[in-house]
């Protein structure tokens, strides 16, 4: 409105238009010009003393409002900031405990390193050690395989040799052949000489064990040794082997005579000294007998029978143990039964040095073998203990069972065992049953 009024004013200030019409009209101008620029300049004063009012007014707004919101924000930043550093100390602290674990652990790691650096200069001189036992294998290796080439060169040479020398002998193996032939021709007439060579050896033999120079130079025909015990009352003192004859037995018997224990006359039915014989068989092998009178062997029960049954036997058993210890038993009375009595032991008096009770059941133990079980016992004594012997009910003593070498003869139940003497599960060294005549 201002503006407006202002406007007219200054038209109603504007000269009269005179008659000189171009310089009137250029001071009309110049007077319009001059209140325009006043008209201006006060506009100009106006929106100035305007803008200072309202400019000092929002300066002081801006102040208050600024300074409100400075102390919003300046308690706003406090409490972040607060909340900031305690957050930071958490931080802090997480870190420190952090770092302190990471210390601990790159010690550890420390640790490990050195350890491993350690066994890992260890391995490399054991390897370095090792790398100079190769090489000196290495060496060794060439030496022998130069060794073992010249050995090669030998043997290839020898065997050359050799062939040449089968060569040789294959046609004198052919040459011997040819006179084998021819000698086989003539064979009939040196079995014939044979043969009678025998006879007379078996006459002669024959003579001698029936004649014997007596007291004065007289001779005597005797009777057939029925044992031991008449061949050494016939003078026959050196122990040995010989020949009985035993009553109702077919054949003569050879049998290993010992003429130095306790006088002598003793006929051998068992012995053990080295294992070299097999104990551990049927009935036939224990009823016949079987091994060499000279070494390992059973006489037989048949004919152990057949001797019992001419007259009143003693018994006398040796042992030897694996430390040289030497002891034996001995029964007054001693015999055995028949076959279908399944060859039953009687026993009668007992003495000796092997334990001061009998390991032998002294009446009534059938024998029993791995094929015939005979014996007390549900267990099978004789494949259970091995051999053949008067088990009952597998009993204290087995002298035919397992030979067992020293060192090896402890807690063994199936060996030779004695109990009264050694235990039961002692193996014995060396047996000999040996059965003499009463009287």
């Amino acid at each position: 409105v201002q503006h407006q009024y202002n406007t007219n004013a200054l038209q109603r200030d504007a000269p009269h238009v005179e008659p000189d019409f171009s310089s009137q009209k250029l001071q009309h101008l110049e007077h319009v010009m001059e209140n325009y620029t006043q008209w201006l300049q006060k506009i100009e004063n106006y929106i100035v003393e305007n803008m200072k009012s309202e400019m000092a007014q929002i300066q002081q707004n801006a102040v208050q409002n600024h300074t409100a919101t400075m102390l919003e924000i300046g308690t706003s930043l406090l409490s972040q900031t607060a909340e900031q550093t305690r957050k930071l100390t958490d931080v802090e602290t997480q870190v420190l405990n952090q770092t302190s674990r990471l210390e601990i652990q790159l010690l550890e790691n420390s640790l490990s390193t050195y350890k491993l650096e350690k066994q890992l200069l260890q391995q490399t001189n054991e390897i370095l050690k090792i790398h100079e036992k190769n090489s000196l294998l290495e060496h060794k290796i060439l030496e022998m395989e130069g060794k073992h080439k010249e050995e090669l060169d030998t043997l290839k040479e020898e065997r050359e040799n050799l062939q040449i020398l089968v060569t040789r002998q294959t046609y004198i193996i052919q040459e011997l052949e040819k006179q084998l032939n021819r000698a086989t021709n003539n064979n009939s007439v040196l079995q014939k000489q044979q043969l009678e060579l025998m006879d007379t050896v078996h006459n002669l033999v024959n003579l001698c064990t029936k004649e014997v120079l007596l007291k004065g130079g007289k001779k005597e025909e005797e009777k057939p040794f029925r044992d031991c015990a008449d061949v050494y009352q016939a003078g026959f003192n050196k122990s040995g082997i010989y020949t009985i004859y035993i009553n109702n037995m077919p054949e003569p018997k050879k049998v290993f005579c010992n003429m130095d224990l306790n006088g002598g006359g003793w006929t051998v039915i068992q012995h053990r000294e080295d294992g070299s014989l097999d104990f551990q068989r049927g009935w036939k092998e224990y009823k016949m007998g079987f091994g060499n009178p000279s070494g390992e062997y059973w006489l037989g029960n048949e004919f152990i029978f057949a001797i019992t049954s001419q007259r009143q036997y003693t018994l006398r058993i040796e042992l030897m143990d694996w430390e040289g210890n030497r002891a034996y038993s001995q029964y007054d009375r001693f015999h055995i039964g028949n076959e279908k009595q399944n060859y039953r032991l009687y026993l009668k008096g007992h003495t000796g040095t092997a334990g001061k009770q009998s390991s032998l059941i002294l009446h009534g133990a059938d024998f029993s073998t791995k094929d015939a079980d005979n014996d007390n016992c549900m267990c099978k004594c004789a494949l259970m203990l091995t051999g053949g012997w008067w088990f009952d009910a597998c009993g204290p003593s087995n002298l035919n069972g397992m030979f067992y070498t020293a060192g090896q003869n402890h807690g063994k139940l199936n060996g030779i065992k004695w109990h009264y003497f050694k235990g039961p599960s002692y193996s014995l060294r060396s047996t000999t049953m040996m059965i003499r005549p009463l009287d």
